[in-house]
């Protein structure tokens, strides 16, 4: 019998996805771990794979068109078996293209033409993006938290299994990583066409699906939470002594940014009313602490999630954050890896901003805006001296947060960061 291949949740804000590529066409022969389709969400673009067995008989929508969440994206089955049972029983279900079935002797040419041409899909596939890996090898390492795509296969044809996952270290990963300079990256620009002199134009970007949610999102979070804003200067001298002589001894490059998420979960721990969320009837306060860090990607922005933030050393926050961004920044980011924040950190120092202020990112009650590190005169004792400043705004909900107790929380922040030993103790 057919098996329908429906539009899975890949977000918690995600209301349709919108098909990128198609990775097989009508006829083609499939099996449960094959890649079928990208599917690009209000977070990320995700592959699919339809976990069964059979010919592709059916395609909902074409590329570039949203499929609704449970909605139908594909029918597998038998080369030739009759569907339309099938989308005639879909309560609610418009289709949009014409219903293309494949003869019998025509689905069974393709089949024998995708076998004849598998070695070479398997001989091109680490050029075409895609990973050859067992389905328990995808599993383990979705369980584990890990990027496939670093992971490298000794099964046949460089096939990832089992054993690699087991075996695989994220941390020689990431320390080569930064070794050969892959933790930054160059933002792209976009150069304005050239008009001719006293002509007037215009260009219209469609919406992607991510910056459509994105509008809607901050939208909400601005015209519904009561807003007001935090501002504190850190010197931050020590630690950036303190990061000289970690970083001669981690087996990671830890940043500032790292510093940072550090010490905002130690000093959220302390402060456990700025760990919560506006629930409508309720506060919820949150026990555990997951840090959000907003990373800019072309179609707008995504937060990757540091989880048990407190719990983690630097260097297990530097590697994690370093693999969760450069995820983010290719796609490849995974629902569980970008939800459940408790607690969100936007720094745009390295783009030599000074000070800004953020909206909030729900469910949170708070964010920090992050400025850039720079010598700036200050009078100590009466005595002009330059300091490294650091200026810190954070953005509250009214609603969760008073002026008292956003203000402890940056002062306890503050206190870390001027004194990084501090949080060793």
């Amino acid at each position: 019998m057919a098996e329908v291949v429906r539009m899975p949740l890949l977000s918690d804000t995600m209301k349709e996805g919108v098909i990128a590529e198609w990775h097989k066409k009508i006829g083609d022969t499939v099996k449960e771990d094959d890649i079928i389709a990208d599917v690009e969400t209000d977070k990320a673009t995700m592959e699919v794979m339809p976990y069964v067995n059979g010919t592709l008989l059916y395609i909902g929508v074409e590329k570039g068109k949203g499929v609704p969440v449970n909605g139908i994206m594909a029918i597998i089955g038998k080369p030739g078996e009759n569907f339309e049972a099938i989308l005639s029983a879909e309560k609610g279900h418009n289709v949009t293209t014409k219903l293309s079935t494949l003869p019998l002797e025509v689905a069974t040419e393709e089949t024998k033409k995708n076998e004849t041409e598998k070695v070479e899909e398997l001989a091109h596939s680490e050029n075409s993006g895609r990973v050859l890996a067992s389905p328990l090898a995808k599993k383990l390492a979705l369980d584990k938290g890990l990027d496939i795509h670093n992971i490298k296969g000794s099964g046949d044809n460089g096939r990832i299994i089992k054993r690699d996952v087991d075996s695989f270290e994220p941390a020689v990963v990431a320390a080569a990583q930064i070794a050969s300079g892959n933790k930054t990256m160059e933002a792209k620009s976009v150069v304005m066409p050239f008009m001719p002199a006293g002509e007037e134009g215009h260009t219209d970007v469609p919406l992607t699906q991510m910056r459509r949610i994105i509008a809607q999102r901050l939208a909400e979070s601005k015209f519904t939470a009561p807003h007001f804003y935090l501002r504190i200067t850190v010197s931050m001298d020590n630690a950036m002594e303190a990061r000289k002589g970690i970083n001669v001894i981690s087996p990671v490059k830890i940043s500032f940014n790292d510093l940072i998420i550090k010490a905002c979960a130690m000093a959220l721990r302390k402060h456990p009313a700025v760990n919560s969320s506006w629930m409508g009837d309720f506060i919820r306060q949150n026990n555990h602490i997951h840090i959000g860090t907003a990373v800019a990607v072309e179609e707008g922005l995504i937060v990757p999630v540091v989880k048990f933030a407190d719990q983690k050393s630097l260097s297990q926050i530097s590697n994690e954050a370093t693999t969760l961004i450069e995820k983010a920044r290719t796609k490849k980011i995974q629902p569980q890896e970008f939800t459940g924040n408790t607690f969100t950190i936007s720094n745009l120092g390295m783009m030599d901003i000074d000070e800004f202020t953020a909206i909030i990112n729900p469910p949170d009650s708070c964010i920090l805006a992050v400025g850039k590190i720079a010598p700036t005169p200050v009078v100590e004792n009466n005595i002009v001296v330059i300091r490294q400043v650091l200026k810190l705004t954070l953005s509250c909900d009214h609603r969760v947060v008073d002026g008292a107790v956003g203000s402890r929380f940056l002062q306890t922040l503050k206190g870390y960061l001027e004194n990084p030993v501090t949080m060793l103790v």
